[in-house]
């Protein structure tokens, strides 16, 4: 069971402790589902292994708060430790930590000043066919539907505005057999790809400033694959790039340029998710930056920021922990980033900020305890 009572530290080992690896989320789902049915202020949803729990107060507004529950896949790193002001464990960063101060604040936050929806999904670090968070969106849009979101993915406790759009797609070469003794009598498909990577090597990736943020953008051969036997000229060989994009290109845009660079080759697509711009002129966003403080940066990589963006919905990303930790061995959440996120989503969402403060009075005690 999860006590959502519980210090935001205590709370996250415990929820690290949970092995969720993408596909065997449901033991976290559980313990999340039985821990929201006891507040009474929520009214709780499950879709296979996403558990959404939502207020109705009657708010002129709605909030929409999200984590994924799933992890990549354990190396050696559970269960979780606390050392010097961190929590170490698979998920600690990526994205348990958010996730465990998102929980928190679901139980403690009775009479928030908007209409919250609270949304722990499934299957983020997989293929985004199987996305939690795009399968509501897919079959109970209506569970969705908010003035404004926050992705509490990792962002080191400071407002990350939009997200790059990503896309892979595969350049195949093709040649003929032959024994690698008489390579005169076959074609090498492997060598054909010479000038694929030569093309990759000699790209150079716009920056680009979106609304304010400025976004770098990359194209990268991230997989190759070809080779019959090792006394055999390859009759195949697959090159898969991987194109992340600024939020000032569409599908169409993205598509055409990367069309552009390997004009002559036909690029068969595996997989495309469109960026999402980070829209902190909006009043919404405006208003959360001023609760939260601190200046925002932009998002690089791809996350659920888009799926609400393409439903009509402003989002941000915000939560404790370096992404540039995610999916390491030693990933680490710092536990002081865990109270400067609850603190300030709290006099957030609060009705007025002084009640933030008075709902968790003890805020001072566990800082200091924490060490």
């Amino acid at each position: 069971m999860l006590d959502l009572t519980a210090d935001p530290a205590d709370l996250l080992a415990t929820i690290v402790d949970i092995e969720s690896v993408s596909g065997n989320e449901r033991q976290l789902a559980d313990a999340v589902e039985a821990a929201l049915r006891g507040c009474p202020h929520l009214d709780v949803l499950r879709d296979g292994d996403a558990v959404v729990a939502r207020t109705h107060l009657g708010r002129p507004s709605r909030v929409a708060i999200a984590g994924h529950l799933d992890t990549v896949p354990v190396k050696n790193n559970l269960p979780s430790r606390r050392e010097s002001g961190r929590i170490y464990g698979r998920g600690a960063c990526d994205m348990k930590g958010g996730v465990a101060v998102a929980l928190g604040l679901a139980a403690s936050l009775t009479e928030p000043r908007h209409d919250i929806t609270w949304i722990f999904y499934d299957h983020e670090e997989v293929a985004g066919d199987l996305n939690g968070l795009g399968r509501l969106a897919r079959t109970r849009p209506e569970l969705l539907e908010a003035d404004f979101a926050v992705l509490m993915e990792p962002t080191s406790a400071r407002v990350e505005g939009g997200c790059q759009g990503t896309s892979r797609f595969e350049i195949t070469t093709t040649g003929t057999t032959a024994h690698s003794g008489r390579a005169w009598l076959g074609h090498n498909a492997i060598h054909d790809a010479a000038p694929i990577l030569q093309r990759l090597a000699a790209y150079e990736p716009r920056t680009v400033v979106v609304d304010g943020l400025e976004y770098r953008e990359g194209l990268n051969a991230t997989w190759i694959s070809g080779g019959v036997a090792l006394n055999t000229i390859p009759d195949r060989c697959v090159v898969t790039v991987n194109f992340r994009f600024a939020p000032d290109r569409d599908e169409a845009d993205a598509r055409a340029h990367v069309a552009e660079v390997f004009a002559g080759y036909d690029l068969h697509y595996t997989d495309f998710s469109p960026a999402a711009r980070p829209g902190l002129h909006l009043p919404a966003a405006q208003e959360f930056l001023a609760a939260v403080g601190g200046e925002p940066g932009p998002k690089y990589g791809w996350t659920d920021v888009a799926r609400f963006a393409a439903l009509g919905v402003p989002a941000v990303n915000y939560g404790p922990a370096d992404a540039g930790l995610a999916h390491t061995d030693n990933e680490f959440c710092p536990i002081d980033e865990l109270y400067t996120c609850r603190d300030a989503l709290a006099a957030w969402l609060a009705s007025r900020p002084r009640e933030a403060q008075l709902a968790v009075p003890e805020l001072v005690d566990e800082r200091s305890l924490s060490g």
